[in-house]
């Protein structure tokens, strides 16, 4: 995909292809195998349990005969940008600069295509090593609007994404996220603010605040992604958007009465959904 003797440079190259600039550049991360198996797992568990912290999640993988110390536990658990997700008293501060934003949806009616979008990153492992998925999604017809691939978690592919989004669909009313850093800083929220749209954000840890998110992640990895075994990135890429095509224009949820996330966005009916 890339040519990297083309006359055109490898940062044009990616932004005609609609790929992260970071993934042109990506080369196998150093992590052991030992580690990397023990992620695998720890992303399966993860899902099963959201609500599981490290001391949990240590002692399901020790049960499993996975011997592991709670600090290695955390270390990988960072790496993978995973928490147990609950609710918790606010007692972190933003990092300098980096404003918290309300939640806005609680107990409002979403109704129609546009009205909310919502964002999240998820770690997705490969053969050897592993990369990070953002996706863009209409809240009401759970329609993936954009996406994107990278090796690390930096805000800029995460702006990337975003603006891909609003260029194909135009600004949704309001914009939900988690508090991670990709979110709150002025990189992203000024394109946010700069379009006229308003910020939404997550109680910390609290997986139902963006629940159709976490749903998004649960089809994607136990219908594609734990079936691959991918060797490179270009390949995650390949396979994860044919997934994504067929998650939008084939399958039917029954949270839309049968009807596909495309024809919801595209021909929507009377939708009723409290956030």
């Amino acid at each position: 995909m890339i040519d990297r003797e083309h006359d055109l440079s490898i940062t044009r190259q990616a932004e005609a292809l609609q790929i992260s600039r970071g993934s042109v550049y990506y080369l196998p991360r150093p992590v052991p195998d030992a580690d990397l198996a023990i992620m695998r797992r720890l992303d399966r568990l993860h899902l099963e349990f959201p609500f599981a912290g490290s001391r949990m999640l240590r002692g399901l993988l020790a049960a499993e005969g996975c011997k592991i110390g709670r600090r290695h536990v955390k270390t990988l658990m960072r790496r993978m940008g995973i928490e147990a997700l609950y609710r918790r008293p606010r007692t972190t501060r933003p990092e300098p600069g980096h404003k918290i934003h309300p939640y806005l949806l609680r107990g409002m009616e979403i109704t129609r295509p546009n009205q909310v979008w919502a964002m999240d990153i998820t770690y997705i492992p490969m053969a050897s090593g592993f990369v990070y998925l953002a996706v863009v999604l209409d809240w009401a017809t759970r329609r993936v609007l954009s996406w994107r691939l990278s090796i690390t978690m930096e805000a800029a592919f995460c702006v990337e994404t975003l603006e891909d989004a609003l260029a194909r669909h135009g600004k949704p009313d309001i914009f939900n996220t988690d508090q991670g850093s990709q979110f709150t800083g002025q990189a992203f929220t000024g394109v946010l603010a700069y379009n006229g749209i308003a910020i939404s954000m997550d109680g910390k840890g609290a997986w139902r605040d963006n629940v159709f998110v976490e749903r998004l992640w649960r089809s994607i990895k136990y219908e594609e992604v734990y079936l691959r075994a991918y060797d490179s990135v270009s390949e995650a890429r390949s396979s994860i958007g044919r997934y994504l095509d067929f998650y939008n224009s084939r399958r039917p949820h029954s949270s839309l009465d049968g009807s596909t996330p495309d024809q919801a966005y595209f021909t929507p009916l009377p939708l009723r959904m409290a956030a």
